[in-house]
């Protein structure tokens, strides 16, 4: 792979560094890449739907009428399926949408995602990230002076950084993360990725086969 630059804050190149070929010029696959992304979607949902079945309604225990000599239809409960106010017949109930990829195929659909965004320019590295407090004025700075202001932006560290965290959280499409819990659902999703020196030097854990 090409050197790519290492940048600052504040937009000035600080050096450069070589992209490992194995995780970032990774041929994209679309079928990996879709196969994860509706694997993630899938563990995402919470499966809580459920529809009253004629055993769950409220009422229904005596027989309207009695079954002969009436001139109406046989009917044993006004829950019935067949009457206004009934029971569901078939409705959704409360199941679990979550299942298992194996690991090499997450690994390297996280790969191929990083990948994708290399190949279309879309990712911004920087030698370090520092905010003093949470103030959300100095991360619209960062964003600003690195040209993606008004961009969805997936900004990825080495480890948990509170202040950036509190700093970005209010800021409309941006999305901190750290290296290991990487995910190629959030890398595709988003426009561009602000990655840092220390996590770019981690990726290889994450995505290696």
């Amino acid at each position: 792979m090409p050197e790519r630059e290492v940048k600052d804050i504040n937009n000035k190149v600080k050096g450069s560094v070589n992209l490992p070929e194995g995780i970032f010029g990774l041929p994209v696959r679309k079928d990996i890449l879709h196969a994860s992304v509706v694997n993630y979607l899938a563990n995402q949902r919470q499966g809580t739907h459920a529809t009253k079945t004629k055993g769950l309604v409220s009422g229904g225990g005596k027989k309207p009428w009695k079954q002969k000599h009436t001139g109406r239809a046989r009917a044993g409960s006004i829950r019935s399926p067949l009457w206004r106010g009934g029971g569901t017949v078939f409705g959704p109930q409360p199941r679990d949408y979550s299942y298992r990829l194996p690991k090499n195929l997450k690994k390297r659909a996280v790969g191929e995602a990083f990948s994708a965004k290399v190949s279309d320019g879309a990712m911004t590295i920087v030698d370090a990230i520092a905010v003093e407090k949470p103030r959300t004025k100095e991360m619209v700075k960062i964003l600003k002076n690195l040209g993606l202001e008004g961009k969805s932006v997936l900004i990825v560290l080495p480890e948990k950084d509170a202040n950036i965290l509190l700093s970005s959280r209010n800021i409309p499409g941006v999305k901190v993360s750290r290296v290991a819990d990487l995910n190629s659902y959030e890398i595709l999703t988003h426009e561009t990725i602000l990655i840092t020196k220390g996590a770019l030097d981690k990726v290889p854990e994450v995505c290696k086969l």
